[in-house]
């Protein structure tokens, strides 16, 4: 078997030598990481390297969507630990908005930053963390909740959709 791999690699004519080489020179027609990125295009892998990096290790910490501590189903939604969550959203939030400040083509992570942004504040007037006992206010504290939940991955989405211009 050794013997046929040898003979095929002295009949085409490569070598281990030629292998490493090979990526030093030019390809007659550029790969698509060689394709020159536009400036739009450098700015929206900028936001997205930035924000990853703040959603990745708020994720790890808090939680995201229904392992989230503000998660509708989640015993914790009428606590500090959702509060906590739910600043660490609203701060990633606001890194999206200050990252996109005045640029085009993030309408998605714009909007969900914003979204996000209102369900922080919602939460926070209603006194969702302190654990409210009246009806009414726990069942205005799901929908802020649940926004607060997805945030990361709507923001990650956002991001993700503002390399396509979107």
């Amino acid at each position: 078997m050794a013997i046929l791999g040898l003979s095929g690699v002295l009949i085409t004519g490569c070598s281990d030598s030629e292998d490493v080489n090979r990526s030093d020179r030019p390809s007659a027609s550029p790969s698509p990481s060689s394709e020159p990125v536009s400036a739009k295009g450098q700015a929206a892998e900028g936001v997205k390297l930035a924000l990853e990096e703040r959603i990745s290790t708020d994720e790890q910490r808090f939680g995201s969507g229904a392992n989230s501590p503000c998660s509708t189903s989640s015993p914790q939604m009428f606590t500090a630990k959702c509060k906590a969550a739910a600043d660490a959203t609203s701060d990633a939030a606001g890194l999206a908005l200050s990252e996109i400040d005045g640029r085009q083509g993030f309408a998605t992570l714009d909007s969900a930053a914003r979204k996000i942004q209102a369900a922080v504040r919602t939460y926070e007037t209603l006194g969702c963390a302190q654990g409210p006992t009246r009806a009414d206010t726990r069942e205005a504290c799901l929908d802020p909740a649940a926004v607060i939940a997805q945030g990361f991955a709507d923001l990650r989405s956002g991001a993700n959709l503002g390399l396509a211009g979107k």
